[in-house]
């Protein structure tokens, strides 16, 4: 039984060990015990006790975890066999290396469409996914209700984007635009992505390592 409220801290380590577990799977790991998850992930296994705790009783004692079968009731915490879809707003560098090299069916989204104002690239078809021009956004939505917006259109343009994927229907943003969106209050759940944030933490620890 899932408490009522779980943590941000939790949530953010349960794709650390759903990849953690798939790379135990492509190793022929059967099982595996709290203590040696734990020391080869740098957790304690009281933590990671403590993690799956919040979700339901795993494991046996004496015997730990069944490698394959937590990797699947982590992947059903985390909603990867729902059949998400979702759409990029903004096939320009960074939406297209996304469109041709991050693999969203793995984590459980179908990627059905991107969107784009530049005429080089509307109409065409990018590793599969059509590229439709950005005016027709709301339209397609209407069409073919999406999960999920991916948001890698130019900073001036990320606010009014948002706003017509709120509310065009989307239950979540993935914004790659380096500001902060004023979708507060909306219902929609965003994920920052801040490349430089992460860039100045590794320069804040390499400093302190010297």
């Amino acid at each position: 039984m899932r408490k009522e409220k779980v943590s941000s801290a939790v949530i953010r380590r349960l794709p650390r060990y759903y990849r953690h577990l798939s790379d135990l799977h492509l190793a022929g790991t059967e099982r595996i015990s709290s203590s040696a998850l734990g020391k080869s992930m740098g957790l304690t296994a009281s933590q990671i006790r403590q993690d799956l705790s919040c979700f339901g009783e795993f494991g046996q004692q004496g015997y730990g975890y069944n490698v394959d079968k937590l990797r699947g009731e982590i992947s059903d915490i985390l909603g990867m066999n729902r059949g998400h879809t979702a759409i990029i707003l903004g096939a320009g560098n960074l939406g297209r290396a996304l469109l041709e090299n991050f693999h969203f069916e793995r984590s459980g989204f179908q990627l059905t469409a991107a969107f784009d104002v530049d005429s080089a690239i509307v109409g065409r078809t990018l590793s599969g996914v059509p590229v439709y021009h950005a005016r027709d956004l709301e339209e397609y939505l209407r069409a073919h209700p999406t999960g999920m917006g991916v948001l890698t259109v130019p900073r001036a343009a990320a606010d009014a984007t948002a706003g017509r994927l709120v509310r065009g229907g989307v239950k979540g943003i993935w914004n790659f635009t380096n500001i902060e969106l004023s979708v507060a209050g909306s219902g929609v759940v965003v994920e920052d992505v801040h490349f430089a944030d992460s860039l100045l933490s590794l320069s804040y620890m390499i400093s302190e390592a010297l």
